[in-house]
């Protein structure tokens, strides 16, 4: 609430002023609570991380940028501003709704108007939830099953396969409370927002990072590396302001090296891509390279953002390339037991990356049939969690 008050006072005092100053020492302020807090958790034992401090900080530093901008053109009144910050679903863990989205919300007059609102954003929510309670809490069954057996003793096909699930069980915790977030807003009277639109589909790494997490993307395009010059400014200054988005990325993650580390390797890609691959390889050899990108590094780089110890990530990497013998597990036929219990979790999962199935839900959402769907849904998810001990949304950490 404090930081609440401390922005509208700000963008009050700004609105209409263009300070730069007063623009620096508020984006500053919100910043360095951000950092304090990042850096407070990771070295001080018992220590705590306020629930969604990295989404709201996002959003009233873009709110500052935006007043600065002249793109919010009717002054702010505090209850507006305090309503926007706060939005409970997507307070916790986004999406990073901006102040002009929130501000385009018509109240609806007639009854019917809200229960058809009340209605649809209910069939985007039971879809999340049904992402996130039957697919990806069953996917994190199976990783913590093989960090249970130790990475040093699985198989190369079950390092494999801990990628891929890994991979599948961030997505769909993601994408689930997305929509679900996006749900409720929608039963509330907001704009539909997209935080994720079929990334698995994309053709390069830097495609697959407009597509997931779009709103933490476009916030990161548009506070950050346009700010910074973009690729208006040469091929060295490209080249650092990629670097410099993607090592904030990381820490905005965690601070541990495993999330910086992670952030310069998809620098790296991406530098890759926009230098080389892209400009200089023939079209079609271009877009198979971008292909196995996506589809083969991207569940490795999971991989990194997964284990924070050093030890522990390079043994699951001589497992995933037993290169020399080095890595080789004595149970090569770990991965058939476990292929048997969750194969069909991990079929539905990789069914569903296919991006004409959920533009034929949105289409066809108000079909009879898709209700009876969302019905039996809804109750297999409580039947689900009834018998499930809690297993929180993935991005409540960051």
């Amino acid at each position: 609430m404090g930081a609440v008050l401390v922005n509208y006072l700000f963008g009050r005092a700004n609105f209409g002023e263009k300070k730069k100053l007063l623009l620096a020492f508020a984006v500053c302020l919100d910043a360095l609570m951000l950092i304090e807090f990042k850096l407070i958790g990771q070295f001080i034992n018992n220590s705590f991380l306020p629930i969604g401090i990295s989404f709201y900080t996002f959003k009233m530093i873009s709110y500052q940028v935006d007043i600065y901008k002249g793109k919010i053109e009717k002054e702010p009144k505090f209850v507006d501003v305090a309503a926007y910050f706060t939005m409970f679903p997507q307070v916790t863990s986004g999406p990073i709704m901006r102040y002009s989205d929130f501000e385009s919300l018509e109240l609806k007059e007639k009854f019917g108007d809200i229960l058809e609102q009340i209605e649809d954003g209910l069939k985007f929510f039971v879809l999340g939830l049904g992402f996130k309670v039957i697919l990806a809490d069953h996917f994190a069954m199976l990783w913590k099953d093989i960090g249970t057996i130790g990475y040093e003793s699985i198989s190369t096909p079950l390092a494999w396969i801990g990628a891929a699930t890994y991979s599948l069980q961030l997505y769909y915790d993601f994408w689930g409370y997305s929509l679900m977030a996006a749900g409720i807003g929608v039963m509330l009277g907001f704009p539909f927002i997209t935080n994720f639109d079929q990334p698995y589909s994309s053709g390069s790494i830097s495609e697959f990072y407009r597509r997931w997490h779009a709103t933490l993307g476009s916030w990161f395009k548009d506070y950050i590396y346009i700010p910074l010059g973009g690729s208006r400014k040469g091929t060295g200054r490209t080249f650092l302001n990629l670097l410099v988005v993607w090592l904030i990325t990381g820490f905005w993650h965690g601070v541990t090296l495993n999330f910086i580390l992670w952030g310069l390797i998809l620098f790296a890609f991406i530098a890759l891509e926009h230098f080389v691959i892209m400009p200089k390889l023939p079209k079609t050899l271009g877009k198979i390279i971008g292909k196995i990108n996506v589809l083969v590094f991207i569940p490795l780089t999971w991989v990194i953002f997964a284990i924070a110890g050093p030890m522990q990530l390079l043994e699951y990497f001589k497992r995933l390339f037993p290169f020399f013998g080095e890595g080789i597990s004595v149970n090569q036929n770990d991965f058939i037991k476990n292929l048997g219990i969750y194969g069909g979790f991990l079929a539905v999962g990789i069914i569903l990356l296919l991006p004409g199935l959920y533009r034929f839900f949105v289409i066809n959402r108000k079909h009879p049939v898709i209700n009876v769907f969302l019905f039996i849904l809804f109750w297999a998810c409580v039947f689900s969690l009834s018998n499930a001990a809690g297993n929180p949304f993935m991005y409540f950490k960051f």
